[in-house]
């Protein structure tokens, strides 16, 4: 197993253990608050006896406390469904940039494919690419297409999984948050009216609810600290790039030995080009033929015209141009000198070392030429996987602070409504408990005569 793979391992286990008390608790929630309701229905039911006095103090504090944890549940709710609003538009933003940086780098691969698919059709005065060129233009050309589609298949299908996973993730945080605060509601208005029967009802379904919280701050702690490891993860692939990481199910890189023949070929293709088309500016356009040298002779005449920058050696690194050569850049602009006006028989009638079909021949070709070596630059950052890592560095920079700290925000509101709703739930009973006393300290003091059976109509 790899130091990476060992690394991940590891820091998978120890995210995981960080939401391993908010299951305990879950855990622990569940049996003792499900134990108690149960000795609660067993005493109502089989030891039933009159109440006793109340007391003022006990009753106020409980009122209290209901008030504060009921504020307290509705905050949290307030918290973890603004929290999940926002954590959920900046996830949308990120998968949208991510999208946006393979759909680039796609769209750049397809035009880099279509300058070589039109690289095979430039001809000057009938001089075209040699054939093993052509040929090696075919086979780059399906890599290409396979790299493209490969890179736009996974990074499509790895965003959409995780944009299910949020949209999953913020209905069910959505739905927790409406039903949390409509059972505290409930639960607080019921306990105030002194209806005993539906408030029971309530603490049952809130025992459940507030059992399944728990388990979700757990979760979405376990969430949190991923979000976290994996912006460390992107700040350290950036510093020291591997080959194959878990960072490649957010954007792969282009395969390397395809990208590197991409480059390769793109330079042998703008080379030929150029020396295509110069060999017919040395060859046909600068050489003052007789008119019976047809079809090289349609009277060249006039200043001789430069020949084009080959802007690679015959090892295919950086050339510098040569005086009176012109650049890829402005030689179509500077031939435009040399064209002349020619007869309907494509004879020049002025001066000029260029007929126009000749000219555009020679545009075409310095134009493919010119295209491929603009994304020469392109292809190196392919190579090199620069894409990604800059993808990586932006969402670091841009989206990280957004995604951790609203993320937070959820993580905080959940433990806020499972904290507020579980005490709710205890003083529910315990206010209802208390009101009860004193409803019956009331009666009887007004009526000492009645008893317990009184009470029962209260």
């Amino acid at each position: 197993m790899s130091n990476d793979s060992c690394t991940l391992e590891r820091g998978a286990r120890s995210v995981a253990f960080t939401a391993a008390p908010f299951f305990v608790i879950a855990a622990v929630w569940f049996l003792v608050f499900g134990l108690c309701l149960s000795l609660i229905c067993l005493c109502y039911c089989c030891c039933r006896r009159e109440p006793y006095g109340y007391s003022r103090t006990a009753y106020a504090l409980s009122l209290i406390f209901l008030i504060l944890f009921t504020v307290a549940a509705i905050v949290g709710c307030v918290v973890l469904y603004t929290g999940q609003g926002k954590f959920h538009d900046s996830t949308t933003k990120t998968l949208e940039y991510v999208v946006n940086q393979s759909d680039t780098t796609v769209e750049k691969l397809r035009i880099v494919s279509d300058y070589l698919a039109a690289a095979k059709q430039v001809g000057v005065a009938k001089v075209f690419l040699p054939s093993n060129v052509q040929t090696d233009i075919d086979r780059i050309e399906s890599k290409i297409n396979s790299a493209a589609r490969t890179l736009s298949l996974r990074t499509a299908d790895n965003s959409g999984n995780i944009k299910d996973l949020m949209d999953s993730v913020r209905l069910a945080l959505i739905v927790l948050a409406a039903v949390m605060l409509v059972l505290t509601f409930l639960g607080f208005l019921f306990s105030i009216f002194g209806m005993q029967f539906l408030v029971y009802i309530l603490v049952i379904i809130g025992w459940i609810l507030v059992t399944g919280t728990f388990i979700l701050c757990g979760i979405f702690l376990l969430l949190h600290n991923v979000a976290q490891d994996t912006c460390v993860s992107m700040n350290q692939w950036v510093q020291n790039p591997t080959a194959h990481t878990a960072l490649d199910d957010i954007l792969p890189c282009v395969d390397n030995a395809t990208a590197q023949e991409t480059m390769l070929r793109s330079k042998e293709v703008t080379s030929q080009l150029v020396n295509v088309i110069n060999q017919v500016v040395t060859n046909v356009s600068n050489i003052n033929f007789a008119p019976n040298f047809v079809p090289l002779y349609y009277n060249q005449s006039g200043p001789v015209m430069p020949t084009l920058c080959n802007p690679f050696k015959p090892d295919f690194t950086d050339r510098v141009c040569s005086a009176g050569e012109v650049d890829l850049s402005n030689a179509t602009e500077v031939w435009k000198d040399y064209v002349c006006q020619v007869s309907a028989s494509g004879i020049c009638i002025t001066t000029g070392r260029l007929t126009p079909t000749f000219y555009n021949q020679m545009a075409s070709g310095v134009n493919v030429s010119y295209g491929l070596y603009h994304y020469g630059p392109f292809l190196v950052e392919l190579q090199d996987c620069t894409f990604v890592r800059q993808t990586f560095t932006d969402i670091s920079r841009e989206n990280c602070p957004g995604l951790q700290r609203y993320s937070e925000w959820i993580y905080i509101g959940l433990v806020m409504v499972s904290v507020a709703v579980m005490l709710s739930l205890v003083f529910w009973v315990i206010y209802g408990r208390e009101r009860r006393h004193r409803v019956y300290t009331k009666q009887h003091m007004a009526d000492p005569g009645r008893g317990f059976e009184g009470d029962k109509h209260t």
